[in-house]
């Protein structure tokens, strides 16, 4: 028992964790499997745990953040994913609807295996090998 009788809880510093990991990005993506997905066998359009319907190509975020972004519910943006230094690369996702939902701000997520090609090969854990498929560093733009 605690001096208190209550839990105590302790926050220790990960191995090898790099808090510069997002290089600082105004935004970080994550990825996520829908209700209706095993790994990246898809078995329908349907996310019953996001009330998303028919559809895959969205991207999430916090009300906060789709003010911030001057986007609204239901339009359409385009994520282009950054370079180790904060540059634009290449990798990109067009034309993704925007669809709020109660998450932190800073935070964009979008369906694996959709996005896989957002991330670099080298965005990964040293020790593991785990791909970083939830630190993702982007920046976020209308679609024409």
């Amino acid at each position: 028992m605690t001096p208190s009788g209550k839990a105590n809880f302790i926050t220790s510093k990960g191995l090898l964790e790099d808090p510069s990991s997002a290089f600082n990005s105004k935004l970080v993506m994550a990825t996520v499997r829908s209700h209706d997905q095993y790994n990246t066998t898809i078995y329908g359009m349907d996310d019953r745990y996001r009330g998303v319907f028919g559809q895959r190509d969205v991207v999430f975020m916090s009300a906060k953040q789709a003010k911030i972004c001057r986007v609204k519910n239901g339009e359409r943006v385009n994520l282009i994913a950054l370079t180790p230094d904060g540059k634009r690369s290449s990798r990109r996702m067009d034309r993704l609807k925007v669809v709020i939902y109660p998450m932190a701000d800073r935070s964009l997520v979008t369906y694996f295996p959709e996005s896989n090609h957002m991330l670099t090969l080298d965005n990964h854990d040293p020790l593991s090998g785990i791909p970083g498929y939830k630190s993702i560093p982007v920046e976020l733009e209308p679609s024409n």
